[in-house]
């Protein structure tokens, strides 16, 4: 019998194997979604797009994953991701699995039902389906100071809604109308992507509470309590491969934590300040949900 010596075995082609275990992609959609500033950016579609792109075209996944952790953020940049998500499972004819972290709200619930199957865990909050514009009013604090502002216009409105002036009821009723047209869109997204499945009145279901995760199960939001590993394990098998699929970076980007960001959005100067402000904002988010 020929014996091959130990030395030599390290060079030999590996034997690959005729029915490899099934292969699952997993993409994880954590964090704000939209800019979040100069230096960082949230979730959008041009951050994800590449990543989004590889998990579908590996030819030998059963399906893709996506583990979801957002409080929320940008309508169109939800819109679009998860518009990207359907696009590509049409496209490559994969079923997609969507799981619910610490939060899948506002935003992130509209994520959360680019998929085929939606899951959570029992403590994930879930819902959240309406649209908020918030901010801080100064109208007299420049007074106070002895500061006069001087703004020019061209258009009688260009001006609306500046904090240092008092509010003016015809701005607040059209910003009001746009938010009641972003929120017929958000319902419809989840009327189609829920069809059969929503349970109960739709007025407290698109206004804006959200729910735990039985209770979300209870109101057809989602369709069960579980967790990646473990449905992904029940439905293709105990050794179903989870590959995760992150962006690429170069290696001081990796190393400094920071994502590709657009020429003017590295000018020197106010980045260090709106990145504090922007870290404010972000955190207000997700306490909102108890995260």
């Amino acid at each position: 019998m020929l014996t091959i010596p130990s030395w030599l075995r390290p060079f030999m082609p590996v034997k690959r194997l005729r029915h490899p275990p099934p292969l699952v992609p997993v993409v994880r959609l954590h964090g704000i979604i939209g800019r979040l500033g100069a230096l960082r950016a949230g979730l959008t579609l041009a951050t994800l797009a590449p990543t989004l792109e590889r998990a579908f075209r590996m030819p030998e996944a059963q399906a893709v994953a996506l583990a979801v952790n957002s409080p929320g953020g940008s309508p169109v940049q939800s819109a679009l991701i998860a518009r990207r998500i359907r696009a590509l499972a049409a496209e490559h004819k994969k079923p997609v699995f969507t799981f619910a972290e610490d939060v899948a709200a506002s935003g992130g619930y509209w994520l959360l039902c680019a998929g085929d199957e939606v899951f959570a865990d029992d403590s994930s909050i879930i819902g959240s389906i309406g649209v908020i514009s918030a901010g801080f009013g100064f109208p007299d604090l420049l007074k106070r100071a002895g500061i006069e502002r001087r703004v020019y216009t061209a258009g009688a409105h260009k001006d609306g809604l500046d904090p240092f002036q008092p509010e003016k009821p015809d701005e607040i009723e059209h910003l009001k109308a746009i938010q009641a047209d972003i929120h017929a869109v958000f319902c419809a997204e989840v009327r189609a992507r829920r069809q059969g499945k929503l349970k109960g009145d739709e007025g407290e279901l698109f206004s804006g509470r959200f729910w735990a995760g039985q209770a979300a199960v209870g109101l057809g939001l989602i369709d069960g309590i579980g967790d990646l590993r473990s449905v992904m394990r029940e439905r293709f098998g105990e050794k179903v491969r989870l590959v995760v699929i992150g962006e690429r970076r170069s290696v001081w980007r990796r190393s400094l934590g920071l994502h590709a960001t657009p020429p003017a959005a590295q000018e020197a100067g106010a980045g260090l300040a709106a990145g504090l402000l922007d870290a404010v904002e972000a955190r207000l988010m997700w306490s909102r949900f108890g995260a």
